[in-house]
């Protein structure tokens, strides 16, 4: 009954959203209702869950995309963005902008979170394509891929730090081994896959997204770009210096603790965002007026975002709160298969069930791991990239990632699942095939 309630509530929502054109945001609502109702859940408990959902969702993403987006209006008012995509047309040539946002994206999502780097990096998806013409299907694609793979099987992620520490792996080992795997994958799902795609779907900004990017200027207008390669990689720096401290010295010590501090993505973020406001506002002549003007006129396009991401969340706590991850691992655990084909299998089947990529891997090698233990032989490094690679498959109306996409490209339901959809599942596929492959030589 678990999967059987979960299927319903899925076409439910389709049918809600396609069909009879009702506003995402309470469509979500009402699955989350259904799930929870015909799971049998205490009705208080399906109102709190729901409560949960949507408030441990936003609780991170709603600051990161206010301030992320922020720092793509002081990109876009700036010229930086232009200066940015000019640069790389320039460099990779227009045919080829596509591989740049992918290479782009792999390296500025190692250490941060996929919602991050995506807020970070999405005005230069969109300048790109307004200058060159180039479809931002095709452009954005790969900017997702990049993201996603890293933020899914590459420490120092942190469910990927914690299938790590679970499976006893080995941390520079499971990094080597995952840009290894990362890599090939974000190219086929990315720029092959978003070349292709991008001729059947149609993309296009949001009039509320495309009325915040500012109007080309003249070459001598635009801040260097080194100053503003800086500006946005600077809460990477920031992230990356925090890694490298909890890497090497102990918990306990002074260092570390700022350095974590100053390194989590909402610390980070705030420090890019008040210097921008210097490298990319009063140093290109903007007043205060102009810069508190920017910054409050580019918050109105993401309350859309947000409750619908917020109501994505919801739906998922209430999936979890149903017992269905735990019914798909009971399972899946009867099955006499290879450990690391078995983490994959478990992660994918919770993710496509509750739409949580972080709670299909810690569950999936929650699982696995005893089991591995019992197998002689078996790569601990490999396991935690299987549970990862599994943990992204088949994103879809359960996942708030799902509507993040949907919403900043400005695409109907069909169209996310055609693109966004399909690209999760081809990193994971490709993926697994690698780390089976890689099975044999490890």
């Amino acid at each position: 009954m678990p999967l059987v309630i979960t299927l319903l509530s899925i076409v439910f929502l389709l049918v809600l959203i396609t069909r009879f054109k009702l506003n995402p945001f309470i469509a979500l609502l009402l699955a989350a209702g259904f799930v929870g109702i015909a799971s049998g859940m205490p009705l208080v408990k399906v109102v709190d869950s729901i409560k949960d959902g949507m408030g441990g969702t936003l609780g991170f993403i709603a600051i990161v995309l206010a301030l992320g987006t922020m720092l793509g209006k002081m990109m876009a008012e700036s010229g930086g963005a232009e200066r940015i995509a000019r640069t790389l047309i320039n460099r990779f040539g227009e045919k080829n902008v596509h591989w740049a946002m992918m290479f782009v994206a792999f390296i500025v999502g190692v250490p941060v979170f996929f919602q991050v780097g995506f807020v970070l990096l999405i005005p230069l998806v969109f300048t790109i394509a307004r200058q060159t013409g180039v479809s931002l299907v095709k452009i954005g694609i790969p900017l997702v891929a990049g993201l996603s793979i890293v933020h899914g099987i590459v420490p120092p992620h942190p469910a990927a730090m914690a299938a790590v520490d679970l499976f006893q792996a080995d941390v520079g080992k499971t990094i080597l081994l995952s840009l290894i795997v990362a890599l090939p994958s974000a190219i086929i799902a990315g720029p092959i896959y978003g070349s292709w795609i991008s001729k059947r779907v149609k993309a296009s900004i949001s009039p509320e997204l495309a009325s915040q990017l500012a109007e080309p200027k003249s070459e001598r207008d635009l801040p260097s770009f080194g100053i503003t390669v800086f500006t946005v990689l600077l809460p990477v720096l920031l992230m990356l210096s925090a890694t490298v401290a909890d890497v090497t010295l102990p918990k306990e010590h002074t260092i570390r603790q700022w350095a974590d501090f100053i390194g989590s993505p909402i610390t980070s973020l705030l420090i890019a965002v008040i210097v921008s406001f210097w490298t990319l506002g009063f140093n290109r002549g903007f007043t205060k007026d102009d810069i508190l003007k920017f910054t409050n006129d580019c918050l109105a396009p993401t309350a859309t975002i947000l409750l619908v991401i917020g109501a994505g969340g919801a739906f998922n706590k209430v999936l979890l709160n149903s017992g269905v991850g735990d019914y798909i691992a009971e399972l899946a655990t009867a099955s006499a298969i290879s450990p690391i084909f078995l983490g994959w299998l478990i992660a994918a089947l919770i993710r496509v069930a509750t739409g949580s990529a972080t709670v299909s891997m810690m569950t999936a090698a929650g699982i696995v791991g005893p089991i591995a233990l019992q197998i002689p032989g078996t790569s601990p490094e490999l396991l935690v990239l299987a549970t990862g690679s599994g943990s992204l498959i088949l994103s879809h109306v359960n996942d708030s990632g799902f509507w993040l996409i949907k919403e900043y490209f400005n695409m109907s339901v069909p169209d996310t699942l055609k693109t966004w959809t399909v690209m999760e599942t081809i990193l994971s596929v490709v993926a697994i095939i690698l780390i089976m492959g890689l099975s044999y030589i490890v």
